[in-house]
């Protein structure tokens, strides 16, 4: 049996990588990606294990209200637990892109 993941930034990074296979389990999806992103398909799974990678993957899936709805679905998880993924990783990584709504 696996043991639990409580580490919030290895849970955000889990929620990355199955955001990645989403994305690479359609090829229409996956060549807009890659075309955005500039990685080659030889090159996406080194890339995977790059948090820097993974943050990006996060934004691609969570642009758009019906892919990330797609994808939670998919994933088994509440759209708002994408978010936040990626604020999560965002935060890890020092990224001051991400904006949060503060009261």
């Amino acid at each position: 049996m696996k043991k639990p993941v409580h580490n919030p930034r290895e849970v955000a990074e889990i929620v990355a990588i199955q955001a990645l296979s989403f994305v690479a389990s359609e090829p229409e999806r996956l060549g807009l990606f890659l075309a955005e992103t500039g990685v080659g398909p030889e090159t996406l799974r080194n890339a995977a294990s790059d948090p820097n990678f993974l943050l990006s993957v996060l934004d691609f899936v969570l642009r758009d209200d019906d892919t990330v709805k797609t994808f939670a679905t998919a994933a088994e998880l509440h759209p708002t637990n994408v978010a936040a993924a990626r604020q999560v990783l965002g935060d890890a990584l020092g990224d001051p892109t991400w904006e949060r709504d503060v009261p």
